[in-house]
C-alpha cells in the first residue's frame, strides 16, 4: 500500500511542497545505519521532480540529526545547477535526514532520493540527553531546514 506524505518547505523564492511516496525501508542508510533514532529511509519524490532523469546532488552535513541540512543540486561534475531542498520536520514529528556523507556528489536515478527519518526524542537520548524534538531552522542556502533539538 504506497501512503502519501506531504512535507511543506520554504525554498529561497517562496513556498516549495516536497512529497514523498512512503516506500518506507526499516533499514537505515548506510551513514545512519547503528545511530540512535535512525527509524528508515523512504523514497523522495521533489515537487520539480525530472521523470526518468539521473540528478546528482551534495549534502552540506551528511547524516547529521543534530546539524540542519541542504541538499544542494549540481550536475555530474558537481556544479551547482540551483535545485536544493532542505530537511524538514514530518507531520508525525520525525525528522527527514539527508544523505550520504558531507560533500559526497552522488546521484539519484529517476530524480529519486531515499533520504532517512530519524527519531528525535531517541536520537537526543542517545547523546545522553533527556528531551529531544524536530525544529525548523534554516540552513543557507536552503532558507528552510530541520534538525533534532535536544535538551
Amino acid at each position: 500500500m504506497i501512503r502519501i506524505l506531504t512535507i511543506s518547505v520554504s525554498f529561497l523564492l517562496g513556498a516549495f511542497l516536497l512529497t514523498a511516496a512512503a516506500h518506507a525501508s526499516d533499514e537505515p542508510s548506510a551513514g545512519a545505519m547503528g545511530m540512535p533514532g535512525a527509524v528508515g529511509t523512504f523514497e523522495f519524490k521533489p515537487a520539480d521532480w525530472m521523470e526518468g532523469t539521473t540528478s546528482w546532488w551534495k549534502d552540506s552535513d551528511g547524516v547529521a540529526p543534530g546539524k540542519a541540512g541542504c541538499h544542494i543540486g549540481t550536475d555530474e561534475d558537481g556544479k551547482p545547477n540551483g535545485r536544493m531542498f532542505g530537511e524538514a520536520c514530518m507531520e508525525d514529528g520525525l525528522l527527514v535526514e539527508s544523505n550520504p556523507g558531507a560533500g559526497e556528489l552522488h546521484s539519484h536515478k529517476n530524480d529519486l532520493g531515499h533520504p532517512d527519518r530519524f527519531d528525535c526524542q531517541a536520537w537526543c537520548a542517545g547523546e545522553g540527553k533527556s528531551k529531544g524534538m524536530c525544529v525548523a531552522e534554516p540552513s543557507p542556502p536552503c532558507a528552510a531546514s530541520a534538525k533534532c533539538q535536544c535538551e
